[in-house]
């Protein structure tokens, strides 16, 4: 952001701006952090000098929070206080006390953080801001692979990648659901778990393949990219959509989001779809009872 930006702006690319520099910001500090705290041994995955606190648990326990995810969201309140002082913060870890009037930065310190603690390079950082409920703009760092995905409403999405180059993004041109390949994933509770269980089973007949890798915010950019045609599902919380979803629609999707004062225990579901398929896919979800809440 340039140094005579305007803190109170509520221009989406100014906000996109500041999304992406604590993004980035973040991903560095994930970066480096996860080998001082986790070491990889053979297939278990242990606390370094951290100790046993370097690892707690949330809502099930299957359901993992590590240091880095407390010390990242910390950093990313501290810039955000620092770039946009009296905006409202809600993050996955310290939550927040306003609703979703005004500005709001919506952020998730690590999406994935099941891949982060095994070492599967597929986690992320996700910030965006929100106007009155509503992502305006976004970033999402894949940490481990390097690229930064950012959106502003009504001026598109972007892929930086690694090596320094930057493409547009756009969804594909896919227009029959059977030839749709999807992504998804998956609650901690086990009743929520049987229910999805069952949907895929009834989704997987009817098109090309599944995906499943570990991070929402990385399946809707994906979306984005033309990586995969659509990606749905139950119980996201709205850091996990924030920034992916607006990348996504930026990009051409059509979205199906939860409320922005909706939580994980609602079971509200997430759509992100390939122009060419959003009303086919809806019809078959529909179909299989997959538009239906999963609440726990």
């Amino acid at each position: 952001m340039a140094d005579d930006a305007d803190p109170g702006s509520a221009d989406p690319q100014t906000l996109r701006t500041v999304a992406v520099r604590v993004a980035v910001a973040a991903a560095a500090h994930a970066a480096a952090r996860r080998p001082q705290v986790f070491a990889s041994v053979g297939h278990a995955v242990r606390p370094t000098a951290a100790g046993p606190a370097a690892v707690d648990t949330k809502s099930t326990p299957t359901d993992p929070v590590t240091v880095v995810d407390t010390e990242t969201e910390l950093l990313i309140r501290d810039q955000l206080a620092a770039l946009r002082p009296g905006d409202a913060i809600l993050g996955e870890e310290g939550g927040g006390d306003s609703g979703p009037e005004g500005i709001r930065w919506v952020v998730d310190p690590i999406d994935g953080t099941v891949n982060f603690l095994y070492g599967i390079p597929a986690y992320a950082i996700s910030v965006a801001a929100q106007i009155d409920g509503v992502s305006v703009a976004g970033a999402v760092v894949d940490v481990a692979g390097g690229a930064v995905y950012s959106a502003a409403r009504g001026h598109g999405a972007t892929l930086h990648e690694a090596d320094g180059a930057v493409h547009d993004l756009r969804c594909t041109g896919v227009t029959e659901v059977s030839m749709s390949l999807l992504a998804t994933g998956f609650g901690y509770a086990p009743a929520r778990r049987k229910r999805q269980g069952e949907v895929i089973a009834a989704l997987l007949p009817r098109v090309r393949d599944i995906r499943r890798i570990g991070s929402a915010a990385l399946d809707l950019c994906m979306v984005a990219a033309g990586r995969v045609d659509a990606h749905f599902e139950h119980g996201l919380s709205p850091w996990d959509w924030a920034a992916g979803s607006l990348i996504a629609e930026e990009a051409g999707a059509v979205v199906r989001l939860p409320s922005p004062e909706s939580s994980s225990a609602d079971g509200d579901v997430t759509v992100a779809a390939a122009p060419g398929v959003a009303a086919a896919l809806d019809d078959v979800l529909a179909g299989i009872g997959g538009l239906d809440p999963i609440p726990v």
